[in-house]
C-alpha cells in the first residue's frame, strides 16, 4: 500500500514548537526549519506554511486551546513534541516505514540526485533563474552573479558554469546542436522541461521563494 502524507492534529504541537521558535511568528514557506520539518513529516512546505498562518490567527478553537496551553510553557511543548515523536516513529524511518511504499514527491526536490550527491534539484532551480539573468557572453566566471550564486548554494564557480551551459543545451531558442555528454544533462533536462517551458517569471518566483532555504 501506499503511505499517504495525511495531516493529524496531533501535528499541531510540532508546527507550534516551529512558531514559537525564535523570532516567534510565522516562518517563511522554504525556511531551512520550516522545509526540514516538511520532509519529517511527509507534508509539502505549502502546506505547513498555511497551517502555520492558522497558528498566527488562531483560527480554531483546537488552536485556541493548544496556544493557552503551550505558548508560556515551551518544556511542556518540548516534552509533547518529543513523546509524538517517539510514538510515531519519527528519527527511526526504517522502521517507521519498513513494508510501507511512501510516494514521495516534493521531497526528492531537497534531496540529492543520483547523478551528483553535492545537487539538489532546488539547486538547479536557482541555477535555472540565473541563466534567465544572462547572456551566453556572461555565462563565465568573472560575472559578479555567478560568483553569488556559488557563494549562495554552496557549489564551486566551475559547477556552476557548467550547469549554466548545459541549460543552454535545453534551451529551444538557442538551438545549440554540439553535442553533450554530461550526467548532468538528464535533471537538468527535467528541471528544464518543469519550469523552463513556463518562462523566466513563473522560475523567479520559485527562486525567490527558495533563497531563504538557503540563507540559512
Amino acid at each position: 500500500m501506499t503511505k499517504k502524507a495525511n495531516w493529524t492534529d496531533d501535528y499541531w504541537l510540532l508546527l507550534m514548537q516551529l512558531y514559537l521558535r525564535k523570532p516567534v511568528g510565522v516562518k517563511p514557506q522554504y525556511s531551512r526549519e520550516l522545509v526540514s520539518l516538511s520532509l519529517e513529516l511527509h507534508i509539502p512546505p505549502k502546506a505547513l506554511y498555511a497551517r502555520m498562518n492558522q497558528i498566527a490567527t488562531l483560527e480554531t478553537p483546537r488552536i485556541e486551546r493548544l496556544w493557552k496551553t503551550f505558548k508560556d510553557n515551551p518544556r511542556r511543548l518540548s516534552r509533547a513534541s518529543r513523546l509524538l515523536r517517539e510514538m510515531k516513529g519519527f528519527g527511526q524511518a526504517n522502521a517507521f516505514y519498513d513494508g510501507v511504499e511512501v510516494n514521495e514527491t516534493f521531497e526528492l526536490d531537497f534531496r540529492p540526485i543520483d547523478e551528483d550527491p553535492r545537487i539538489t534539484p532546488v539547486m538547479l532551480v536557482m541555477v535555472l533563474d540565473l541563466y534567465f539573468h544572462l547572456t551566453p557572453g556572461t555565462m563565465v566566471p568573472e560575472t559578479p552573479e555567478v560568483q553569488d550564486m556559488s557563494r549562495l548554494i554552496h557549489l564551486p564557480v566551475g559547477d556552476i558554469i557548467e550547469l549554466l551551459d548545459i541549460f543552454q543545451h535545453c534551451d529551444p531558442y538557442l538551438n545549440r546542436r554540439d553535442a553533450i555528454f554530461s550526467p548532468l544533462l538528464r535533471p537538468c533536462k527535467q528541471i528544464w522541461d518543469r519550469y523552463g517551458n513556463n518562462g523566466p517569471e513563473a522560475v523567479a518566483d520559485y527562486a525567490s521563494e527558495l533563497k531563504v532555504y538557503f540563507e540559512h
